[in-house]
């Protein structure tokens, strides 16, 4: 089994980027660096796949939007 990947990681990676991403655009990022048969958890929860942990994410108030889409900030990461 493939072992699972804190969101956080996600985000850091975003931070890392400095890019602006689109829903499609994160997910592709997210399986060029973690691969397409990664899975995710988070503080909350666990097992999503990468679509699901964007969509986790943004209901969670992660993302911050922008004039292309959206991003991340440092204070955003919870911190454990």
């Amino acid at each position: 089994m493939t072992e699972s990947v804190h969101g956080h990681d996600v985000m850091h990676m975003m931070l890392e980027m400095g890019e602006q991403f689109t829903r499609e655009s994160l997910k592709e990022a997210i399986d060029t660096r973690f691969g397409t048969d990664a899975r995710f958890h988070t503080c909350s929860a666990e097992g999503m796949t990468a679509l699901e942990l964007i969509d986790f994410l943004h209901q969670k108030g992660k993302f911050v939007p922008t004039d292309a889409g959206f991003n991340t900030r440092e204070e955003n990461i919870c911190q454990h």
